[in-house]
């Protein structure tokens, strides 16, 4: 999978990163790099790492740049595993509407560090609290997870916080919403 051709959406480009730690260095079993977001859309929501692609700025460019940015760590651009690509549409409130490259990280030098922007923890892969992000992420993060992909599009009702529709590959209904 590439990561998408710009030109192809009005709404802003922009990436995550999941950082992945399967060394057994930051506990048993595989954890993630999930923050606190402190400010801008999503402030108290736990998200990965990334943010903004600058003008002339490729997504693998941007994902090294925020990542640096956001938690202080360096990665190198041949460790990004692309993902896939999520289109995210707020019809009650346009402006948030934005598409993210998606990108998976096993290897970084550093120790994570908090920033103005995001707040680091590392969380155990199979205890990830989906509850505290956005609510998409519950319908393809566990699949990117665990080594899948996705490229979907999700809407978000009026609520700006619930999804209340979506398309693509790589996306599970959570078995707690076939209840």
């Amino acid at each position: 999978m590439t990561p998408r051709d710009e030109s192809k959406s009005q709404h802003p480009a922009v990436v995550v990163v999941y950082l992945i730690s399967g060394d057994g260095s930051v506990g048993d079993g595989p954890h993630v790099l999930l923050g606190e977001k402190r400010r801008g859309l999503g402030t108290g929501r736990l998200v990965g790492p990334g943010g903004k692609r600058e003008p002339g700025e490729s997504a693998v460019e941007t994902a090294v740049r925020e990542v640096r940015e956001e938690v202080g760590l360096r990665i190198d651009a041949a460790d990004l595993e692309a993902r896939g690509t999520l289109d995210y549409r707020f019809p009650y409130r346009p402006s948030w509407s934005q598409v993210s490259d998606v990108f998976v990280c096993r290897r970084w030098q550093g120790s994570p560090s908090g920033s103005d922007e995001l707040e680091p923890r590392w969380i155990p892969v199979d205890a990830v609290p989906y509850d505290a992000m956005w609510d998409d992420a519950k319908y393809w993060l566990p699949g990117v997870l665990a080594g899948g992909s996705v490229r979907a599009r999700f809407t978000f009702a009026e609520d700006d916080a619930t999804v209340s529709g979506y398309t693509g590959t790589g996306v599970e209904v959570p078995s707690a919403d076939l209840d």
